[in-house]
């Protein structure tokens, strides 16, 4: 039986001045059992972090019900916990007063409120700084602090929501990598996780399975098996191959999202199958809205792959080079594709011949075409 779970949920919002709904979600079923790390991955306007809340109660469904333990959900449930990506600590309490705020609200003892509170801070390494405040501390640790908060309650079910976006690289690689390793080694405290991200790679690396939502309306479009040995090795092929294949699905709406992807033990180098064919219709370029992406962060895109050559064609090493997520670097290829610049295809982008020529245009020559005059070049 699964811990939670949704079935066919939908969740609209009223439009200013009664102009009808927008709808965020829907008919979203998933569900969550115990001993596994759920991703929810999807572009913005998915619905990732609303069906988040869902889940854990904070906000009702339109339509659409959920479960826990097989049983309607009604308001929030003790059985899950939730870090969000803000860290969100009452400034004026201690890193420990911080941690035992939710025990305080369970109306427990003071003293097994410090007993739990202390073996959580311990946990997420932060034992030492039990009676500093907030202020004192980086975002690292203010997200550990989040962290703890949420394991002293030692829920059945871990929410994350973006739990490593506001922090730097570094900080992030590294908390992220210390989650791991308590899941992995068997001591984190809760049996199962749910973590929203826009990261791919971070995807991978942490869950079991992937579930991928599509967009305005926020839909599951299929989940993805990571059929890969813990802890999930970044340098594998494997893993590499899994990456590569999620950036396809990603960046092509129209291909379905295979259940797993089986690599046979001798494979030294694998790839992810082909996607059945799909029958498409005539549809005019001018259909669809550009993105809301900069003018400036097109071109450049174009240029840095203009002046990397071959060598950054590669959607993943791209947004690795960028150091942009899905919800960055995904608008500007789309962007760059409407426009005729660039063209995607199995998980790569090319520069069309447009492309690379308005990534090698010079100032003056925009200037003059602009103007309806030929550039001196071209004289």
């Amino acid at each position: 039986m699964s811990l939670i779970s949704v079935e066919s949920v939908s969740k609209g919002f009223p439009l200013p001045d009664g102009k009808g709904e927008f709808t965020v979600l829907s008919d979203v079923s998933l569900s969550v059992v115990a001993g596994e790390v759920v991703a929810l991955l999807g572009r913005s306007g998915s619905g990732k972090s609303t069906l988040l809340r869902i889940m854990a109660g904070l906000i009702r469904p339109s339509q659409g019900r959920v479960l826990s333990h097989g049983q309607p959900l009604r308001g929030s449930t003790g059985s899950v916990a939730m870090v969000f990506q803000s860290f969100a600590l009452l400034p004026w309490l201690t890193v420990q007063q911080n941690v035992e705020l939710g025990l305080a609200a369970r109306h427990l003892p003071r003293s097994e409120r410090r007993e739990r509170a202390l073996r959580a801070i311990d946990i997420v390494g932060l034992d030492g700084f039990e009676n500093a405040y907030p202020r004192e501390l980086s975002g690292g640790m203010k997200q550990r602090v989040g962290f703890a908060r949420a394991f002293v309650l030692e829920p059945e079910v871990l929410f994350m929501d973006e739990p490593f976006s506001a922090l730097d690289v570094l900080t992030a690689e590294n908390l992220r990598g210390e989650i791991d390793d308590l899941w992995n080694v068997g001591s984190f405290p809760s049996r199962s996780i749910l973590i929203v991200t826009h990261n791919i790679e971070e995807a991978v690396f942490l869950a079991d399975r992937v579930v991928i939502l599509g967009a305005n309306p926020g839909r599951i479009r299929g989940e993805l098996s990571i059929n890969l040995r813990r802890p999930h090795d970044r340098h594998h092929p494997r893993f590499k191959a899994v990456v590569d294949h999620i950036y396809r699905v990603m960046t092509h709406p129209d291909i379905p999202v295979t259940g797993a992807l089986e690599f046979p033990p001798e494979a030294s180098e694998i790839h992810p199958p082909a996607a059945a064919p799909s029958v498409r219709t005539s549809v005019s370029p001018f259909s669809r809205p550009l993105p809301h992406v900069r003018v400036g962060g097109i071109s450049g895109l174009l240029e840095l792959m203009q002046d990397q050559g071959d060598g950054l064609r590669d959607i993943p090493l791209l947004a690795e080079r960028l150091q942009l997520e899905v919800d960055d670097l995904l608008p500007l290829l789309d962007a760059a594709v409407l426009l005729g610049f660039a063209a995607v295809a199995d998980g790569e982008v090319r520069l069309t011949p447009i492309g690379r020529d308005f990534a090698t245009t010079t100032i003056l020559r925009s200037r003059s075409c602009s103007a309806g005059r030929p550039s001196p070049a071209s004289r």
